[in-house]
């Protein structure tokens, strides 16, 4: 039998009395089982966490020794105990290392997928599906009205310009995505990186990615190449030089109200659309779907008659 209360969501994020644990919890708690490594899905100073090595790496970089107590790293496929519900992490395709959560506890499933994309990607492990009693889904982009497009074909608009680009691009995930789509389909752009960005490609290195071309940012260098040069900076920078000069302006993002101002505009998202959510439901083949991260308001509309459909948030 479903459990209702399960994982409820409540000040600090999605908890499961059953096994005593938070899900990406949103202040530290005592056991963290953590999806991936994106600042709003792992936060430090958690006392055990739990989570894959490609997120503690991420996660011990971005917060040094407040990153957390003890870190148990576990593998995809890796089935352990957490005060009685059994845990395994699930490929999710979004970054490096992400991971869905599959939890089993008296006889039913349910399967958390963190955020998660169905486009392929180079620099990250292929999302897989595994079939759940509960689905308990990301709705960032759940809305008939988006569809992302390919993103092969959305690089390709770099092609059209030999002017220097300012490229804006989260610093985990979005930022390698890039390297690698760039250096396969824009052969003549050279990649110059804001300083930030460069220990997150190392730790992907690391984890043996080949990152191809890229180049820690030189001014001079940028001064003296007029042309075909890829200036790629974390948001914060990109929104601090809205004055910069000789260059265009493009932000690699899947929201439309952000391509505002852009002299390109670039849909690179890592998060699934309206499309890859109906997928996932197909393929996890649930009774029941929770959502959460976004409104899942014209999900429950759009399964009224077949499926239970409930909002987390």
């Amino acid at each position: 039998m479903i459990l209702d209360d399960f994982i409820i969501l409540n000040k600090t994020g999605l908890f499961c009395s059953y096994g005593d644990f938070y899900l990406d919890p949103k202040e530290p708690v005592k056991h963290a089982v953590i999806s991936h490594a994106h600042g709003d899905h792992a936060i430090g100073g958690n006392l055990n966490v739990y989570c894959t090595e490609a997120t503690a790496l991420f996660m011990k970089h971005r917060y040094r020794k407040f990153a957390g107590g003890e870190f148990f790293l576990k593998t995809y496929h890796e089935t352990f105990n957490l005060n009685g519900v059994k845990i395994t992490f699930i490929s999710a395709g979004h970054i490096l290392g992400s991971a869905q959560v599959l939890m089993e506890y008296a006889g039913v499933k349910y399967l958390y997928t963190g955020d998660y994309k169905l486009q392929p990607d180079d620099t990250c492990e292929p999302i897989e599906f595994a079939q759940a009693d509960v689905l308990i889904t990301e709705t960032t982009f759940a809305d008939p009205a988006t569809q992302h497009p390919d993103a092969e074909t959305e690089i390709l608009k770099l092609n059209t310009t030999q002017t220097n680009i300012m490229l804006g691009a989260y610093a985990l995930g979005k930022c390698q995505r890039l390297i690698a789509l760039i250096n396969a389909h824009c052969t003549e752009k050279r990649i110059l990186l804001h300083h930030s960005m460069v220990p997150f490609v190392k730790i992907y290195e690391q984890m043996g990615i080949n990152m191809g071309r890229y180049e820690v940012y030189d001014r001079k260098v940028m001064k003296n190449n007029p042309a075909n040069m890829i200036y790629m900076v974390p948001p914060m920078v990109y929104r601090s030089y809205f004055k910069a000069i000789n260059v265009i302006r493009i932000f690699a993002t899947g929201w439309k109200h952000l391509q505002n101002n852009n002299e390109i505009q670039l849909y690179v998202s890592d998060h699934a659309d309206w499309n890859d959510i109906l997928l996932t439901v197909k393929n996890v083949n649930p009774s029941q779907v929770w959502t959460n991260h976004g409104d899942g308001l014209q999900l429950k509309n759009h399964f009224e008659k077949s499926l239970v459909v409930k909002l987390l948030s």
